[in-house]
């Protein structure tokens, strides 16, 4: 339990929990993301930025550029995978959307605003998801209008 009032910082409160947690695990398991930090504590991307910082400085984890932090002192010993990436966990769900028949052909889907706020992530990884998409086929982008539905003749082979 995070104590705001009192003279300890959020993200050295944080920092202290998940040491706790980090303890257990084996060298090269991934700790939470910032996104689930930030979620599991309701605090700011900042706060759970420091937070794992801390971790990192102590040499109790270390961290992957687009990968994540993992348990261990340095990136040279083996990591257990992370689950797949954010962005490839949306663009999958709207890719099912679309072969569901919730956005038709030629229509257009969300937009990136829409989509950030609905899978609560960051604009890039939305705009890597539909980048995604694009490169499968199951969209199109026209400038200044949006992303839509390709036409089922564009889409993917099973």
């Amino acid at each position: 339990m995070l104590d705001y009032e009192g003279d300890t910082h959020i993200y050295l409160q944080i920092a202290d929990i998940l040491r706790g947690r980090v303890a257990g695990l084996s060298a090269g398991h991934p700790i939470p993301s910032e996104a689930e930090i930030q979620e599991e504590f309701g605090v700011a991307r900042t706060t759970a930025r420091r937070a794992v910082h801390v971790l990192r400085e102590e040499g109790l984890v270390y961290t992957v550029q687009g990968e994540g932090a993992f348990v261990g002192p340095s990136a040279d010993g083996p990591r257990i995978k992370r689950k797949e990436p954010l962005y490839v966990q949306i663009s999958r769900e709207l890719a099912e959307q679309i072969k569901a028949g919730k956005y038709q052909p030629r229509r257009p889907i969300p937009g990136e605003t829409a989509l950030v706020k609905q899978y609560g992530v960051a604009r890039e990884t939305v705009r890597r998801a539909m980048a995604m998409l694009r490169e499968q086929g199951w969209i199109y982008t026209v400038a200044q209008r949006g992303s839509y539905v390709s036409p089922k003749e564009s889409w993917p082979q099973p």
